[in-house]
């Protein structure tokens, strides 16, 4: 494709050199530049790819976009522009051909829900018919097939590309994962949204964003972007939720389970095989369970909806559809015990699962909580994690979720601090986390329900930069066999 086409999207500020070469790829990975590739310059955390530029150019890169001022004498194309991640964005729509605007493309972002909301849609949509998308923290779906999935949501080159696969594929619709990170960061610049859904925003990312002022204000920009066509959903009970909607170009509604909204839940009974809901006065019965679910299912109600889909064939959906992979999946012992695996990781969200429980429990079932807090991450939320933990819970084992490069006692220091005088008494602290959730199956008894928070769906544990197979809802399994028999 000429780079003139690429980038007529971008603002240029300065160019150096001819628009008129033929570009066979994109790059912001100074390793894969070549002479027929564009390389653009992303000022990273980390890295700053100005750093690379000779290295392009010793390997003949034709095209490269700058945001800072550069002065070379190869025969090589300079573009700089105020952002080379916005740039970057936009000159990857136009290199795949813009396929999100061949698509329904809505967009799910929230601190927690994301994941569920945007795979019961996925699923919904595909048992109404429909061939679809799927973009999320598990796993990217082009109609059947899985692709790996490595970040909620991918960089701007492999998100168009993705896309663009989609369409090839016969899409008609896709879900899509939209994370603060990735509205920061540009990555879904230059993309059609046909809708965009808010779940909730709460405690989390600070390590990032610094401040929850700054958090809430790039979930807002994902509404600003959305254009006259699209529809902007959101959760009306959050105390933001309105905040979302303000200065959007879109048309408006507001979901709620607490509060009057454009579409509104009713729970009518909450048990561990079920949940009955009225969905704006009509009933439907559900596999999901618990209130923060009440508000995944109505979102996905309220989407298709919009969407305008039969409202008799989306309730029959809606009754069919199961748990999401690590999103409160349970499983039982022979001997009683009930463990669930979610991956709540925030404040909020374990909150939300210890008072489902709570919700379904008989009086004489403890609640026993595995918990940890990941390395290289929002520090502050670790003591408050710990608190809740132990308060919603009548034993809690403080281990480790994913270290990364941090001390794994460091972690459960941080968290300790959490813990009260009075608490402790209740509270076990094991680093090796296989060993915690035995421990915890141990001393569990006939009726209880065990709690293994935090990594929910990953199938790893990532220790100084090494990614470890680790399975939380494998190994419970393993250990429920061996006690049955």
């Amino acid at each position: 494709m000429k780079l003139a086409h690429i980038c007529k999207s971008v603002t240029i500020n300065k160019l150096v050199g001819s628009l008129d070469k033929t570009i066979s790829k994109i790059v912001f990975d100074s390793r894969q530049a070549d002479s027929n590739s564009l390389f653009v310059a992303i000022e990273g955390s980390a890295t700053d790819g100005h750093s690379f530029i000779q290295q392009v150019l010793n390997q003949g890169c034709t095209a490269i976009i700058v945001q800072k001022p550069i002065e070379i004498t190869e025969n090589c194309t300079i573009i700089e522009v105020e952002n080379t991640s916005e740039a970057l964005a936009l000159a990857s729509a136009e290199f795949y051909a813009n396929p999100s605007r061949e698509l329904k493309l809505i967009g799910i972002t929230g601190t927690n829900g994301k994941t569920t909301t945007a795979t019961l849609l996925y699923n919904a949509f595909s048992a109404l018919g429909y061939a679809c998308g799927l973009i999320s923290t598990v796993v990217n779906k082009i109609g059947k097939k899985d692709i790996p999935s490595t970040h909620t949501t991918p960089d701007p080159i492999q998100l168009n590309k993705l896309l663009a696969e989609m369409v090839e594929s016969g899409c008609e619709y896709v879900f899509m994962e939209v994370s603060s990170h990735a509205i920061h960061q540009h990555r879904i610049g230059g993309l059609f949204f046909t809708g965009g859904i808010f779940s909730n925003i709460t405690h989390d990312h600070l390590d990032y964003h610094k401040t929850f002022s700054e958090y809430i204000q790039v979930k807002k920009r994902f509404f600003d972007i959305l254009p006259p066509t699209a529809f902007a959903l959101t959760n009306i009970d959050d105390k933001n939720g309105k905040v979302m909607l303000q200065n959007s170009a879109a048309k408006t509604y507001t979901y709620a389970v607490k509060s009057p909204a454009d579409f509104k839940a009713k729970i009518i009974e909450n048990q561990l095989s079920g949940m009955a809901l009225q969905l704006n006065g009509i009933e439907v019965w559900t596999k999901l369970i618990g209130e923060f679910n009440a508000y995944n299912i109505l979102a996905v109600y309220a989407a298709g909806i919009l969407l305008n889909q039969d409202k008799t064939e989306l309730l029959k959906v809606i009754s069919s559809l199961e748990s999401v992979e690590g999103r409160f999946q349970y499983i039982k012992s022979s001997t009683g015990i009930t463990a669930i695996i979610d991956y709540a990781h925030t404040p909020d969200a374990l909150i939300n699962v210890l008072t489902t429980i709570k919700t379904i429990r008989k009086k004489e079932e403890r609640i026993l909580t595995v918990v940890g807090c990941g390395g290289d991450r929002d520090k502050t939320k670790r003591p408050e994690m710990a608190r809740i933990a132990c308060e919603m819970s009548d034993l809690v084992i403080l281990t480790s979720d994913n270290p990364r490069t941090e001390d794994p006692q460091q972690i459960l220091n941080d968290m300790i601090n959490g813990v009260s005088v009075e608490m402790s008494a209740k509270t076990l602290s094991i680093i090796d986390r296989a060993q915690a959730i035995k421990t915890a199956i141990s001393l569990a008894k006939k009726e209880d329900i065990l709690l293994i928070a935090g990594k929910g769906h990953e199938k790893y544990q990532e220790i100084n930069g090494v990614k470890y197979d680790f399975d939380d809802f494998e190994l419970t399994k393993t250990m429920f066999d061996l006690i049955g028999k």
